[in-house]
């Protein structure tokens, strides 16, 4: 054999080998990536199944709602499935109130469309006087400062424009006057006296047909709350109203027999 035939023997064996170990080398790639990866997975989701049930656990701890013995109690006199006469559904709110301040009595309706659903004034509810201004200087110099120390603001069209600067101020909080309500007037003095009289707008939640107000006191006489419930029902119409129920602020609710 030549020695250039040999010379090329051993180029070809030398290539031969490179080749060869490059072929090794990729297999014991692949065989890492196989070995690292499922335990790699398995961590993930052991650490995700972990957050997971930690997420789930707390988010029924937020959701459980532990009721009080005192409730529980005053529960168990209320029929669920039952929907009482008024008189009868606002003698039972009074019984099983069990408040040790002065509570409220809360009507809660289903009613049958949303959106304001009337206009009312209570015969027997004085829940505090709203403090009625009228705009001027010493009002608009309170302003300025950020002091609102009224619930209505009646302005004429001629000094409405001074507010103009404050909109986003007085805006939010539903105190930017506005001839809808009466609040934006030539006669201002009168607008104040209509105002004066305690009346409350019946508005149902924005997204839903559901009601939630103050109707009466627990210490008042049960004629008196009967009353109160009696011109709400008359104000809304008892064929918009689904269903009814009467509460304390602290006692369970009690059905109310709404009379087509």
């Amino acid at each position: 054999m030549s020695k250039t035939s040999q010379e090329n023997k051993v180029k070809k064996a030398k290539v031969a080998q490179e080749v060869q170990d490059k072929k090794l080398e990729r297999k014991a790639d692949v065989v890492d990536t196989t070995v690292e990866t499922p335990e790699a997975t398995s961590e993930v989701n052991n650490e995700v199944e972990a957050t997971s049930e930690e997420a789930t656990t707390e988010s029924k701890a937020r959701v459980a709602k532990v009721r009080g013995k005192k409730y529980l109690a005053a529960k168990k006199k209320v029929d669920v499935n039952k929907n009482y006469p008024l008189s009868e559904a606002i003698k039972l709110v009074k019984e099983t109130s069990f408040a040790k301040f002065e509570g409220k009595i809360e009507a809660h309706i289903t009613a049958t469309e949303t959106g304001t659903l009337g206009e009312i004034a209570f015969p027997h509810l004085d829940l505090g006087a709203k403090k009625i201004a009228i705009l001027n200087d010493t009002v608009l110099k309170e302003i300025k400062a950020g002091e609102i120390s009224f619930d209505i603001l009646i302005a004429t069209p001629a000094t409405m424009p001074k507010l103009l600067p404050f909109a986003k101020l007085l805006g939010p909080k539903g105190l930017m006057p506005n001839p809808k309500n009466g609040t934006l007037t030539d006669d201002p003095e009168a607008s104040q006296k209509k105002l004066s009289v305690a009346k409350t707008q019946i508005k149902t939640e924005k997204k839903a047909p559901v009601v939630h107000l103050v109707v009466a006191k627990v210490s008042q006489d049960e004629k008196e709350i009967k009353a109160n419930v009696e011109e709400l029902i008359s104000v809304i119409g008892n064929t918009k109203i689904k269903k009814m129920t009467l509460s304390a602020t602290m006692g369970p609710g009690v059905k109310v027999l709404i009379e087509k």
